[in-house]
């Protein structure tokens, strides 16, 4: 379970924004989570009270906003979803694809006040 290690280094990186622009409370965090990335974000929101305890991020809220894993055929040239077409492009039916996205992890948003 490697979520609390990445947690723990985005408190990190949320405290130095903090501190850096003289934000006091943190009241909530948006991160952005591609469907293939290796972060399970049910793990990350289970794990997000413990990680922010004794931080300035304790009490806030962790919302989690999922990036679809989309993908470019390279024989047809179409875009399309890798998980739900399970990696076979739907127009024909080739596995010849490029990723385009579904493995980001990103700090989208720090709400502060």
């Amino acid at each position: 379970m490697h979520e609390i290690g990445v947690l723990i280094e985005v408190v990190k990186s949320v405290e130095r924004f903090a501190k850096e622009n003289d934000v006091e409370k943190v009241e909530s965090l948006v991160l952005q989570i591609g469907e293939l990335s290796s972060m399970i974000p049910k793990y990350m929101k289970t794990l997000y009270p413990g990680a922010v305890e004794g931080t300035i991020l304790e009490g806030s809220e962790l919302k989690i906003e999922l990036l679809p894993a989309n993908g470019l055929c390279k024989d047809c040239n179409k875009v399309y979803h890798i998980v739900s077409s399970k990696g076979i492009c739907p127009s024909c039916s080739s596995k010849n694809m490029e990723l385009l996205s579904g493995k980001e992890f990103y700090i989208k948003e720090i709400e502060c006040y």
